[in-house]
């Protein structure tokens, strides 16, 4: 699509290039408030709707963050690094290490503030993947990541029951290594995965558990053993803003 010019964009956008502008340049740093609606307004003579959209062009880049009752500030968040293809590598898991450890380079702890593990009938997309019949019986292990404080990430495995019931993949923690470890040890090894990523906008109980990101990315990872056989399920919602995928591999 041809890049507007400056004399046909919309009043929003050219505020929102304008503060965009503002912020590389320094003149606002990371934590500092930006210019409110009611400033905005005066400063550009516009009407409120210009400068609420102007700021929610913003703040669906993830450049800055609303805080109720105080404002708009710029985020000091740092986007995630998540490596999709070495994070799965099975000498990752194989040697006691978290799948989630290969994003962290820079000593940031990403931790798990919730887990529920339990057993739940099966949705017919979930039963498809895992070729079981819709309603029946899978476990599930549901949580919620935080980084520096801020919640970016809900994850939902789900496993064939007659495969897990009774074994550490269904612990709150399934030890080092975590469930592919486990996994392995019950002869149930993943050796090839598949991952499926879709942008959307979030339900409202994701942009509840998520601090109301205005975009999400939903990741399906499907896991199979070496004789093809479907053995996990996982989906992952991350705030967009707080990503970044990486795919690296030969030509």
């Amino acid at each position: 699509m041809p890049r507007q010019s400056k004399g046909t964009q919309l009043k929003y956008q050219r505020i929102a290039d304008a503060l965009k502008a503002d912020v590389e340049s320094g003149r606002y740093g990371p934590g500092d408030r930006l210019p409110g609606e009611n400033e905005l307004m005066e400063q550009h003579g516009v009407a409120r709707m210009t400068a609420r959209h102007a700021l929610g062009v913003l703040r669906s880049e993830g450049i800055v963050e609303a805080r109720k009752g105080a404002g708009v500030f710029v985020r000091s968040f740092r986007p995630l690094r998540r490596s999709g293809i070495r994070r799965l590598a099975g000498e990752q898991w194989a040697a006691g290490r978290s799948v989630w450890s290969a994003d962290l380079g820079d000593q940031r702890v990403l931790t798990v503030d919730r887990v529920v593990v339990e057993e739940a009938p099966a949705s017919a997309r979930v039963a498809g993947l895992l070729g079981v019949p819709a309603g029946q019986p899978v476990w599930e292990r549901r949580r919620r990541y935080v980084l520096d404080g801020k919640p970016v990430l809900l994850a939902g495995s789900r496993f064939p029951a007659e495969l897990v019931r009774d074994t550490a993949v269904v612990r709150p923690d399934p030890g080092p290594g975590g469930v592919y470890a486990r996994l392995g040890e019950l002869g149930h090894a993943p050796t090839r995965f598949r991952e499926e990523i879709t942008a959307r906008t979030p339900t409202a109980a994701e942009a509840a558990e998520l601090s109301r990101p205005s975009t999400v990315i939903l990741i399906t990872r499907t896991a199979f053993t070496a004789t093809g056989t479907v053995v996990e399920v996982n989906d992952m919602v991350l705030d967009a803003a707080s990503y970044i995928l990486e795919y690296e591999f030969d030509a």
